[in-house]
């Protein structure tokens, strides 16, 4: 069997078709840049861009397709947002599930006067909603969440969440690292007024894309984290004030975009329920699996939810008995099998589960992975675990 890639939530693979095909196509037969020529090939070039922007505001059902802000990734776009908006007294709350993408640009918000609470979440990584609304004070001024744990997979209640933010008049700010592209999501349904997306996961895209969508009341508020040449508006050296400009300087990744552009549109050709429920059939057939070695309570450890409810494709364990990283190891080495292992950029997120300092070994499934290739991986589980 060929190498078995179940590191989904890490990024992609394979891509979706045609995305290596339009980014070599733009490398070799245009490579002009955007706002900067005038010539039929910088316009073809726009005219793909604004697609993009396009496609991405069709696929988030957001109206306002100039508010689609191009990033070099989901880090970026979240710090864009946390550090334009939120200034000395202001006070947020994040989910106990974060990723370091939310929690270190807060961390370093914090030694400058920004004051954050954690809204606990279960030992499942589900949050306990009914906490948020006694952690608001006067000066809050949104709530940060991701929308599906890394880790252990566990999706936050978006709708909900945005109902408390309306009846508070609080922003409310959506990491989608592991969701875009696999659970359908409606900023307007849900009140989002910040979503960061990245191109590269759910999407099936390549690195180096990502971005946020604002609203334009958010980007109001927020003062633009770097500043440079756009092309637009050359005769002045003040900042654009007019979107995206206002929070896109310098030269766009123009290839990546191509190949996000390509990732969309095949994405529109496939249903995300399908998609989710492609996943989830594999998630479910993987965990009936474990569940079985979990039950003898000695040999592994299944990390959060042990069904299907409010999940994504992510499963997380613990060996107790054999070094997390000696299995993960030998399933590369000795079975081709990859996975990751270790804290997953979101070391709060285990200890609300239970699992630091250890951490977890993940298994993240896509589309493209198969029965069979699950059951060969836990195949080569049993054997590293002595079964």
């Amino acid at each position: 069997m060929n190498r078995i890639y179940l590191d989904q939530a890490s990024t992609s693979f394979p891509k979706a078709p045609g995305v290596a095909q339009a980014m070599m196509d733009y490398l070799t037969q245009n490579g002009t840049n955007i706002n900067r020529g005038c010539y039929s090939d910088a316009y073809s070039a726009e005219e793909v861009v604004y697609e993009t922007r396009q496609l991405l505001a069709e696929l988030f059902h957001f109206s306002k397709c100039k508010n689609v802000i191009f990033t070099p990734n989901i880090t970026t776009s979240l710090n864009f947002i946390l550090k334009g908006l939120l200034k000395p007294g202001d006070h947020i709350l994040v989910s106990a599930m974060e990723h370091n993408a939310v929690m270190r640009p807060v961390v370093q918000l914090a030694s400058r006067g920004v004051c954050f609470d954690r809204i606990p979440c279960k030992e499942d990584g589900s949050m306990i909603l009914e906490q948020i609304e006694p952690l608001i004070k006067p000066e809050t001024k949104a709530i940060v969440t991701l929308h599906a744990s890394n880790v252990c997979g566990t999706i936050m209640p978006l709708t909900a969440i945005g109902e408390i933010c309306q009846k508070h008049h609080l922003y409310f700010i959506v990491d989608s690292a592991q969701t875009a592209g696999i659970l359908p999501i409606d900023m307007e349904e849900a009140h989002i007024d910040a979503l960061a997306f990245t191109g590269h996961k759910g999407l099936r895209g390549p690195q180096g894309t990502g971005g946020f969508l604002v609203s334009q009341e958010l980007a109001e508020q927020m003062e633009p984290l770097i500043s440079g040449g756009t092309g637009s508006i050359s005769h002045t050296e003040e900042v654009p004030d007019f979107l995206p400009d206002r929070f896109e300087p310098g030269t766009p990744n123009l290839p990546g975009i191509y190949g996000l552009h390509e990732a969309l549109l095949f994405l529109k050709t496939q249903p995300l329920q399908t998609i989710y429920k492609k996943e989830l059939a594999l998630t479910s057939y993987f965990l009936e699996q474990l569940q079985a070695l979990d039950d003898t309570g000695r040999h592994i450890r299944i990390v959060g939810k042990k069904d299907l409810s409010d999940r994504s494709a992510v499963v997380s364990i613990q060996t107790p008995e054999i070094d997390m990283s000696q299995v993960a190891w030998q399933l590369d080495s000795a079975y081709d099998v990859m996975t990751r292992v270790g804290l997953h950029c979101a070391p709060n997120a285990h200890k609300t589960l239970g699992t630091y300092p250890a951490g977890t070994i993940r298994f993240s499934f896509g589309p493209e992975n198969t029965k069979s290739e699950l059951d060969f991986a836990l195949q080569g589980l049993r054997k590293i675990l002595d079964l």
